[in-house]
């Protein structure tokens, strides 16, 4: 079932994880080359951007461990986690939830992904108002098998901490009760044609938000 109305637009955290640059996207080191650290902070860059220029948006938490990550990131105004646990994707993600959650308790929680250089801040705010009508909420990847965002309402009384949220499978996603919003917005190179479409979550459906766009 949908949450209530909210009684105020609500805002969001969004927890980016940033890995090592010199670890980072490293299936494209033959067409990047040596460039491929330079390549994967310029994604991170714009993505954090983009997520920062969105209104529903009330800050970014990138966890990272790369200094030159950090610096230049927190220059675009997101607030920098250091990434203790070091335990990978699904680590900084539940760090830097629990993190976005004791210091702004009454904002959704977001998990996105890094490597989103094409997001469009209008396109976002649609995702996150489709997902604020919802306890959970996901936004697939164009071949189904990951997670590009994953929301969480405030005052669920377990609510998760954004463990597994981009890699996780989007029919687990939904086997769990997680309503899907629709493909990850259309500017994302990520995502394929998203129409909009009924979507069955255990027994209730939503309508996805996505649009196709040619």
């Amino acid at each position: 079932m949908p949450a209530p109305p909210a009684t105020a637009p609500l805002t969001w955290s969004l927890v980016v994880p940033v890995k090592v640059l010199a670890r980072a996207k490293t299936r494209l080191a033959s067409l990047a080359g040596p460039d491929r650290p330079a390549l994967a902070l310029a994604m991170a860059a714009d993505t954090v951007a983009a997520a920062l220029d969105c209104p529903q948006v009330g800050r970014v938490i990138v966890v990272t461990d790369d200094p030159q990550a950090a610096e230049v990131l927190a220059g675009l105004g997101a607030v920098i986690v250091p990434d203790r646990p070091g335990r990978g994707l699904n680590g900084a993600l539940r760090h830097g939830a629990a993190h976005a959650g004791s210091r702004w308790p009454r904002s959704g929680i977001g998990g996105l992904a890094a490597d989103l250089p094409a997001l469009r801040p209008a396109e976002l705010g649609d995702a996150l108002r489709a997902a604020a009508r919802w306890p959970q909420a996901f936004v697939p990847d164009s071949a189904g098998s990951g997670t590009t965002l994953y929301a969480v309402r405030p005052g669920l009384p377990d609510r998760p901490t954004t463990a597994h949220v981009v890699q996780s499978s989007s029919m687990n996603r939904m086997s769990s009760g997680c309503c899907h919003v629709g493909s990850m917005p259309p500017g994302c190179p990520r995502a394929g044609r998203a129409n909009a479409r009924k979507c069955c979550v255990i027994s209730s459906c939503c309508h996805a938000v996505g649009r196709s766009r040619r």
